[in-house]
């Protein structure tokens, strides 16, 4: 069966620090909790993102010597269409609205829904 010798009895290492050590680091000061991406950079006061607001974003990287812009990216363009459709859409609408109070007349008195009609066979007092 072979192997059968005897089994050293090493205690195994300790798997805490020795107490003066422990107490060491107690007396230390801890060290600021760490920051994700996104809180650094709100603190930096950028954008929580780089596909955020910006000028990161939205400003050209380059510009032509004599002072012209460079062209839009695809990205510019399709966010400047998103902005336009939406503001035009905010224009209708608040058109619309203005439009029905006009028509309404403003708030009439005792305008509300009509009074409800009788259901069921009527009672008669006896």
């Amino acid at each position: 069966m072979g192997g059968g010798g005897v089994a050293s009895l090493t205690p195994p290492p300790p798997l805490a620090p020795p107490p003066a050590e422990r107490q060491a680091r107690g007396l230390r000061p801890l060290p600021p909790r760490p920051q994700r991406i996104g809180e650094w950079r709100v603190t930096q006061g950028w954008a929580p993102s780089t596909a955020g607001y910006g000028p990161l974003r939205d400003l050209p990287d380059w510009s032509f010597v004599d002072g012209r812009p460079a062209p839009l990216w695809k990205g510019q363009q399709r966010r400047l269409q998103e902005n336009e459709a939406l503001a035009r859409r905010a224009v209708k609408l608040s058109q619309a609205l203005d439009g029905a109070i006009q028509r309404g007349g403003g708030s009439k008195e005792g305008s509300g829904p009509p009074p409800l009609k009788p259901k069921g066979a009527q009672r008669k007092p006896v």
